[in-house]
């Protein structure tokens, strides 16, 4: 062989080799792909179906499937509103289905919405507190103790947030899968989400479930309450085509499963053939449960009586009150608060044979954050200003505003002491007494516990300028001071200060009072005789909130009292002082 030729060869095989081994790199990142895509995604890899043209049904179907996977992988995304908490959300009991022949609500466009008002919602709901009596002792409370201490029992694998909407937290995720066929759309949801309904009418739906805490449907026209079917029935004129059931348990505390699990679920429903009327009725009517964590004080308050306020004072007495689950106790309670909203009987709504029609009826309270109420949204945009006004009038106390020092010389300035007998007691209550006087107090000391009735502890809180307290339910009776009064909350040890000032700190400001907040020290805790002080509790107290509020409840609240520093405490009484001063 020629050199020539020789050189000529051995530049193809070169030029060969080369395409060669960039084949051999193709094919092997061709394999490595098509791996990893039967791996991790196979049904993606539709080889039966490849050319095969799919029909109509069979189209749908898929969408809905696909659509539906994506309700779901949000849906399993964890709810934690307090980042030390590492839990799940559990989907609500509570769904909704829509039905309609002629309403462009098909499986697609219905799970669609679904999935992006999830993603929407949950940039909003941030927080849902649990009241003072869910760290432990209930005082302020007229209920049963014995009834939630069984409460405690039955939940210990649960968890409620102190956030503003209560989510019960659980170890597993409890996701519904829609169903769905050509003529007929059945939607579960959890609470937070709302299908948009798209009828050929201009109607609104019967329901609005957007809000993060409270579940409404506010109806105008023929409405129909059958209590023995737990049902509301909207009739729809001839020709509509509209065909809506909702599902709703009237107590706001949406998102809580464990509380809504002790509170009946009503159905709310459109229909051309609502059951024949027994009672007329030309007032209003509101539909709402008194059960869930009623009994305690607090809760009584932030999730029935500024709720019902909120959403039946513009009625201005002119209402009928329906009470799903209702206890007579707790109404005898609170008659003077029910008979000051409405000039009728309440009706027991799951002991009634009647068939009740309405114009205009309304399941469920409007409520917002915890213990306030949001003016801008509010019918009539009532504030806390208006429910401390109307809490006033309807207990008949004659305080409106505190007595300005200097305005009566011979009396002084009153100062109530909410005492504690179990836990977060005061270890130097006489103490704390004297020194109060030596300021120039009157000194009333009231334990404000379940015995107490609460037009008696209304008229001593009224007649009061300050109140004083630690942390707990006992609180919640500053509604009762005279406009301009002051609240001073003492926080226990253990970084509780912002579930403190959302509890009763946000709300007394909102009220028109004055907020004193008054963090103890070390040395002013008892824990200081159960632990040495270079303990991680004294050191670094916000890590103990990641072992649960379970834990953080027996620790800094079941098992801590306070011993307050009297000279340190004393500079906070008279800036109360100046706050009487013109």
């Amino acid at each position: 062989m020629k050199p020539g030729e020789r050189s000529k060869l051995l530049r193809n095989l070169r030029q060969e080799s080369r395409r060669f081994r960039l084949l051999v790199l193709v094919i092997g990142f061709f394999l490595v792909t098509l791996t990893f895509i039967v791996v991790t995604k196979p049904e993606a890899i539709l080889f039966a179906d490849v050319g095969k043209k799919l029909s109509s049904n069979e189209a749908t179907t898929s969408i809905v499937i696909e659509d539906t996977t994506s309700v779901q992988r949000l849906d399993e995304i964890p709810r934690v509103d307090n980042p030390v908490v590492d839990a799940s959300v559990r989907d609500n009991n509570e769904g909704i289905e829509v039905k309609g022949e002629n309403e462009d609500n098909s499986p697609t466009k219905i799970q669609r919405n679904v999935a992006i008002q999830t993603k929407e919602e949950e940039k909003i709901q941030l927080q849902n507190t649990i009241g003072p009596d869910q760290f432990g002792n209930n005082n302020g409370n007229e209920g049963s103790e014995e009834k939630s201490e069984d409460k405690k029992e039955e939940v210990k694998h649960k968890v409620t947030l102190p956030t503003v909407s209560n989510y019960t937290i659980s170890d597993s995720i409890d996701t519904k899968s829609d169903e769905s066929t050509n003529t007929e759309v059945t939607l579960q949801t959890n609470e937070q989400t709302q299908p948009t309904l798209q009828a050929k009418s201009s109607t609104k739906p019967l329901c609005d479930f957007s809000n993060f805490r409270a579940n409404v449907c506010d109806m105008e026209g023929d409405i129909v309450i059958h209590p023995n079917s737990s049902s509301i029935f909207f009739k729809e004129p001839a020709g509509s085509t509209r065909d809506e059931q909702w599902k709703i348990r009237p107590y706001p505390r949406k998102g809580d499963e464990f509380c809504l699990s002790h509170t009946s679920e009503l159905t709310v429903k459109s229909t051309q053939t609502p059951p024949q009327c027994t009672q007329y009725h030309d007032v209003p009517a509101i539909v709402f449960s008194v059960t869930g964590y009623t009994g305690n004080l607090f809760h009584d308050f932030t999730d029935v009586m500024v709720p019902l306020f909120t959403t039946a004072n513009q009625f201005n007495g002119e209402v009928k009150f329906l009470i799903s689950d209702m206890m007579i106790w707790w109404v005898r309670k609170y008659h003077r608060v029910l008979e000051a909203l409405s000039n009728y009987p309440v009706i027991d709504f799951h002991n009634d044979n009647e068939v009740h029609c309405f114009k205009h009826v309304i399941v469920g309270l409007h409520a917002y954050m915890e213990f306030t109420i949001d003016s801008k949204l509010a019918p009539k945009n009532y504030s806390m200003v208006d429910f401390n006004a109307f809490m006033r009038r309807a207990y008949g106390l004659k305080r409106d505003s505190v007595t300005i020092l200097g305005e009566q010389p011979s009396k002084k300035p009153r100062l109530l002491i909410i005492s504690r007998k179990r836990t977060r007691t005061f270890l130097n209550l006489n103490e704390i007494v004297e020194m109060a006087k030596d300021i120039g107090y009157e000194v009333v000391v009231n334990e404000a516990d379940v015995s107490s009735r609460i037009s008696q502890m209304a008229e001593v809180v009224n007649s009061c300028d300050v109140m004083m307290g630690v942390h707990g339910a006992g609180l919640t009776n500053c509604v009762f001071l005279p406009r301009n009064g002051t609240l001073i909350q003492i926080v226990p040890w253990g970084a509780l200060d912002w579930i403190s000032r959302i509890d009763f700190g946000d709300p007394s400001t909102q009220m028109g009072l004055h907020y004193m907040h008054y963090s103890i020290s070390i040395e002013e805790s008892s824990l200081l005789e159960q632990y040495p002080r270079d303990h991680e509790i004294f050191r670094n107290p916000v890590a103990f909130h990641k072992n649960g509020f379970d834990f953080v409840r027996r620790t800094f609240m079941d098992n801590q009292n306070v011993k307050l520093d009297v000279k340190r405490f004393r500079s906070v009484l008279l800036e109360a002082l100046d706050h009487l001063t013109p």
